[in-house]
């Protein structure tokens, strides 16, 4: 039944906050346990990621149906709102950690290494002949020489990709409010297969990483910063092309309307925000 536009809108009991929790803390400990050699922490990852697949079909489920029943008034869209923006200040926090531990070791760290008063501890903890430049490059004999990842080659195209796909998620929200469906799904479509490419492109530059250029995860902090930024964020790139995905296949069943879309805004939302991390991955990370 509609909710009128002045009642506070009350959610009925659910089983899938529960569901949800069991399945990330399932997730959380057995990868946790895998990454510290315990065998059986695989399982449990699996199980846990299981869980949670299952809980957010359940959950999101839930809450498509009771929105194209019209159970939703002005009050739980703004609640929406706020939602997906605290949701998404909460990812800009995750990056910001990840981009200071990268500045604190380019700028801090590295530096301080090969500064004049601690040129004899650089030399005496790590080797002999110890440089303060980035990335740093450890001794061949104990697998620290490698190669950076060059900045004008795949992410430079991945770069293209991503800000071409921000303006047909763009063209596809104008399409949606002048009530242009088929616009608005082609311009969707193309969006997801920009973010697939996106993705296929960095699976590819991860394996010329690995096989020939000797860049890894224990590449020293260079390593660490680069696949712990780049590979969280192609995360986010996975998760931003499903969101969208799902806005796919309800568009072609005729959810949204000029007027009530919120769920597509969100996911365009969240795909601008994948966009502009990128932006700031491609300069500090690959450029500079």
């Amino acid at each position: 039944m509609a909710h009128t536009h002045d009642a506070y809108y009350v959610p009925h009991g659910s089983h899938w906050p529960i569901i949800g929790s069991i399945g990330l803390t399932s997730l959380m400990v057995g990868l946790s346990s895998w990454l510290n050699g315990v065998e059986v922490g695989k399982l449990v990852l699996l199980g846990g990621v299981a869980i949670t697949l299952v809980m957010m079909v359940g959950w999101f489920g839930t809450v498509i149906r009771e929105s194209q029943q019209g159970c939703f008034n002005d009050q739980v869209d703004r609640s929406f709102r706020w939602g997906m923006f605290w949701f998404i200040f909460s990812e800009v926090m995750f990056f910001a950690a990840f981009f200071g531990a990268l500045f604190y070791a380019r700028e801090l760290a590295v530096p301080w290494l090969g500064g004049e008063g601690a040129k004899g501890i650089a030399n005496e903890v790590l080797w002999q002949g110890y440089q303060a430049t980035w990335p740093t490059n450890g001794p061949a004999q104990i697998g620290g020489e490698f190669e950076p990842m060059p900045a004008w080659g795949i992410p430079a195209i991945n770069t293209l990709i991503l800000l071409t796909s921000g303006a047909t998620v763009t063209w596809a929200h104008w399409a949606l409010k002048q009530n242009k469906r088929g616009q608005f799904i082609g311009g969707l479509f193309l969006t997801i297969a920009l973010g697939v490419t996106f993705l296929v492109l960095q699976i590819h530059e991860y394996g010329e990483a690995y096989r020939h250029m000797n860049l890894t995860l224990e590449s020293g902090i260079y390593g660490s910063t680069f696949f712990m930024l780049t590979g969280f964020h192609g995360l986010h790139v996975t998760i931003g092309a499903i969101m969208l995905t799902v806005m796919l296949l309800r568009a072609i069943k005729g959810h949204f309307t000029p007027e009530h879309h919120f769920a597509f805004e969100a996911a365009a939302w969240y795909w601008h925000f994948v966009d502009v991390v990128w932006l700031g991955l491609f300069i500090f990370v690959y450029w500079l």
